[in-house]
Protein backbone atom coordinates (compact mmCIF):
# COMPACT_ATOMS: atom_id res chain seq x y z
CA UNK A 1 0.00 0.00 0.00
CA UNK A 2 0.99 3.51 -0.94
CA UNK A 3 2.52 5.52 2.21
CA UNK A 4 -0.43 7.47 3.73
CA UNK A 5 -3.06 5.32 1.89
CA UNK A 6 -3.79 3.47 4.97
CA UNK A 7 -6.28 5.92 6.62
CA UNK A 8 -8.36 6.55 3.63
CA UNK A 9 -11.33 5.57 1.96
CA UNK A 10 -11.67 5.22 -1.72
CA UNK A 11 -15.02 5.87 -3.28
CA UNK A 12 -15.89 5.28 -7.03
CA UNK A 13 -16.86 8.64 -8.80
CA UNK A 14 -18.91 8.60 -12.42
CA UNK A 15 -17.02 11.69 -14.13
CA UNK A 16 -19.69 13.06 -16.98
CA UNK A 17 -18.80 15.86 -19.15
CA UNK A 18 -21.90 17.06 -20.92
CA UNK A 19 -19.79 19.30 -23.19
CA UNK A 20 -17.82 22.37 -23.75
CA UNK A 21 -20.58 24.89 -22.88
CA UNK A 22 -21.79 22.82 -19.09
CA UNK A 23 -20.16 22.40 -16.29
CA UNK A 24 -18.63 18.57 -15.37
CA UNK A 25 -20.48 16.70 -13.21
CA UNK A 26 -19.17 14.12 -10.68
CA UNK A 27 -21.69 11.57 -8.41
CA UNK A 28 -20.94 8.64 -6.40
CA UNK A 29 -23.18 5.75 -7.00
CA UNK A 30 -22.94 4.66 -3.02
CA UNK A 31 -23.33 8.18 -1.92
CA UNK A 32 -26.93 8.75 -3.72
CA UNK A 33 -27.39 12.55 -3.50
CA UNK A 34 -23.33 13.45 -2.99
CA UNK A 35 -22.14 15.54 -6.57
CA UNK A 36 -19.42 17.84 -7.46
CA UNK A 37 -18.97 19.85 -10.56
CA UNK A 38 -16.65 22.01 -12.01
CA UNK A 39 -16.16 24.24 -15.24
CA UNK A 40 -12.73 21.86 -16.09
CA UNK A 41 -12.04 18.36 -15.22
CA UNK A 42 -9.45 19.11 -12.51
CA UNK A 43 -12.04 21.32 -10.76
CA UNK A 44 -14.56 19.20 -10.59
CA UNK A 45 -12.27 16.20 -9.37
CA UNK A 46 -10.76 18.31 -6.67
CA UNK A 47 -13.78 19.73 -5.40
CA UNK A 48 -15.27 15.70 -5.16
CA UNK A 49 -13.31 14.98 -1.02
CA UNK A 50 -15.41 18.18 0.59
CA UNK A 51 -18.44 17.06 -1.63
CA UNK A 52 -18.05 13.90 0.10
CA UNK A 53 -16.81 15.28 3.41
CA UNK A 54 -20.35 17.48 3.54
CA UNK A 55 -22.05 14.68 2.77
CA UNK A 56 -20.69 12.70 5.75
CA UNK A 57 -21.52 15.57 7.71
CA UNK A 58 -25.08 15.38 6.98
CA UNK A 59 -24.82 11.37 7.68
CA UNK A 60 -23.49 12.10 11.00
CA UNK A 61 -26.11 15.01 11.95
CA UNK A 62 -28.83 12.12 11.57
CA UNK A 63 -26.80 9.59 13.52
CA UNK A 64 -25.35 7.61 10.45
CA UNK A 65 -22.00 7.01 8.62
CA UNK A 66 -20.76 6.82 5.21
CA UNK A 67 -21.65 3.24 3.53
CA UNK A 68 -18.61 1.06 2.83
CA UNK A 69 -17.44 1.72 -0.69
CA UNK A 70 -18.10 -0.40 -3.38
CA UNK A 71 -15.25 -2.05 -5.95
CA UNK A 72 -15.16 -1.28 -9.83
CA UNK A 73 -15.54 -4.41 -10.24
CA UNK A 74 -19.09 -4.38 -7.64
CA UNK A 75 -20.46 -2.03 -9.67
CA UNK A 76 -19.99 -2.88 -13.09
CA UNK A 77 -21.61 -6.11 -11.69
CA UNK A 78 -24.68 -3.76 -10.56
CA UNK A 79 -27.27 -3.13 -13.09
CA UNK A 80 -28.36 -0.27 -11.99
CA UNK A 81 -24.69 1.32 -12.40
CA UNK A 82 -23.55 -1.08 -15.64
CA UNK A 83 -24.02 1.62 -18.07
CA UNK A 84 -22.76 4.61 -16.32
CA UNK A 85 -19.21 2.78 -15.35
CA UNK A 86 -19.14 1.43 -19.08
CA UNK A 87 -20.49 5.00 -20.73
CA UNK A 88 -18.10 7.47 -18.75
CA UNK A 89 -15.05 8.24 -16.81
CA UNK A 90 -14.13 6.84 -13.49
CA UNK A 91 -12.14 8.26 -10.74
CA UNK A 92 -11.29 7.01 -7.84
CA UNK A 93 -11.94 9.37 -4.65
CA UNK A 94 -10.07 9.46 -1.53
CA UNK A 95 -11.45 10.39 1.75
CA UNK A 96 -10.21 10.30 5.41
CA UNK A 97 -11.35 7.21 6.57
CA UNK A 98 -12.72 8.95 10.09
CA UNK A 99 -15.56 10.61 7.86
CA UNK A 100 -16.71 7.11 7.09
CA UNK A 101 -16.32 5.52 10.87
CA UNK A 102 -17.44 9.07 12.91
CA UNK A 103 -20.70 8.84 14.02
Amino acid sequence: MAPGLSNMAHYIAIVEDSGADRAIGVWFPDLPGCFSAGDTLDEAILAAPEAVALYAEALNESGDTLPPPRTLAALRADPAFKSDVAGNLVALISVPEELSTAA
